[in-house]
């Protein structure tokens, strides 16, 4: 059974910094694309970043220049390095498994995390 577990999330004031953890079972992640969508009260479940089995990773523009993703092939885990956080980063997160390459459509990706929250307050 594939299974996703998010974890970091919490509370952080605006400009603070936060590191989410995706753990990956049941499949080979080396062979795997994760993608991290967000979803924020009332508002659709967006694409934030994302990285292929191998090649460049991308991000969403509301997100780049501050977030950053990577993975630890022998751990299984992808993370989601978040700096200088703004309100409108509050939401809960998510991860996102896809065989080899990314997408930015939620409808593409076979298996997902329950979600970690984080507030951003001011």
């Amino acid at each position: 059974q594939v299974q996703l577990v998010e974890s970091g999330g919490g509370l952080v004031q605006v400009g603070g910094s936060l590191r989410l953890s995706c753990v990956v079972s049941g499949r080979t992640l080396s062979t795997h694309a994760v993608a991290w969508f967000r979803q924020a009260p009332g508002k659709e479940r967006e694409f934030v970043a994302g990285t292929p089995s191998r090649g460049s990773t991308d991000y969403a523009d509301s997100v780049k220049g501050r977030f950053s993703v990577s993975r630890d092939n022998t751990k299984n885990t992808v993370y989601l390095q978040m700096n200088s956080l703004k309100t409108e980063d509050t939401a809960v997160y998510y991860c996102a498994l896809r065989y080899y390459s990314f997408s930015y459509y939620r409808s593409d990706y076979n298996y997902w995390g329950q979600g970690t929250q984080v507030t951003v307050s001011s």
